[in-house]
């Protein structure tokens, strides 16, 4: 009897192993099968947005689910106002369906509330300050959804601290050193620049916008001088970048965007923090022109 119950405990337990076994392979290949996203990318890096770059965006999502426009403005100071300037900057735009979700922490968390996402044919983004983007919705089920979104088709944008968060390593805009007002981030050194993790809709770049308008350089050099398995790629005013499924992105607007490449420099230290790179491949990018992030080219 004890010899029966301990074989039934045994093959049980072998049932259990491989039942949690093929669990894990049916999870792995659903992942697998997923591939690469279907959607796009629409970073813009803040300033103005002249009306075709945002005509781009609109025929995007039209294309893509319902074709419906979701503003999320929660990186505002004043998000419910910018919300509705948002919207009505798309319905001039001829757009029919679009609204805005101002979410807290506790909705993004509430799975009814992703749901209202569902379908959607667009996401935007507003400027303000990132860091109130991922407060809000970092791992939470609006994030999952908007990431399916991607997956399934749909464009994902937004300016400035919208641009942002679309990469895993996020700049914050902070400095670990407290510098007086029009003396920001002056320095290339080390340990300076504050990051968190964005959204992760780009895994191997980091982004930054408002850059040659502000004079963004040391912050992103001092970046990819941390991080130089990622490509640095910043964003000018009134110009945005396009990334399509296979990870190219063409650049439209008015100005640049600046890459920065130290996958193969040599990094080296100097007094105090400071940062050397010598080898460290930049190019400058303009309306019109392509870049494949995969092939750093």
């Amino acid at each position: 009897m004890i010899i029966v119950k301990g074989k039934t405990r045994f093959y049980s337990t072998l049932l259990i192993l491989a039942l949690g076994m093929a669990t894990s392979l049916l999870v792995s290949a659903s992942g697998f099968a997923q591939g690469r996203p279907k959607g796009h990318l629409f970073i813009i890096g803040g300033g103005d947005r002249s009306e075709d770059m945002m005509k781009k965006f609109v025929d995007l999502a039209s294309k893509a689910g319902n074709g419906r426009i979701i503003v999320l403005p929660m990186a505002s100071s004043t998000p419910e106002e910018t919300g509705r300037g948002l919207v009505e900057e798309f319905k001039n735009l001829e757009v029919k369906d679009v609204v805005f979700y101002n979410f807290t922490r506790r909705e993004a968390e509430d799975y009814a509330k992703a749901r209202e996402l569902a379908g959607s044919g667009g996401i935007f983004f507003s400027g303000g300050d990132q860091s109130r983007i991922t407060e809000a919705i970092l791992d939470t089920p609006v994030h999952q959804m908007i990431r399916d979104l991607y997956q399934q088709g749909a464009v994902i944008g937004g300016t400035s601290a919208g641009a942002a968060i679309m990469s895993e390593l996020m700049i914050t805009g902070d400095e670990a050193r407290k510098p007086e007002e029009g003396h920001e981030f002056e320095t290339i050194e080390a340990g300076n620049v504050i990051l968190a993790r964005g959204l992760g809709f780009i895994k191997t770049a980091v982004i930054d916008q408002h850059f040659a308008t502000r004079r963004r350089h040391n912050r992103l050099i001092s970046v990819i001088a941390a991080h130089p398995e990622l490509l640095g790629i910043g964003i000018d005013e009134e110009t945005a970048i396009i990334v399509n499924p296979d990870q190219t992105f063409d650049v439209i607007g008015h100005k640049n965007v600046i890459i920065y490449d130290a996958t193969k420099a040599q990094i080296t230290s100097g007094a105090g923090r400071a940062i050397g790179l010598r080898g460290m491949i930049m190019h400058i990018l303009l309306p019109g022109e392509r870049f494949s992030i995969p092939k750093k080219k």
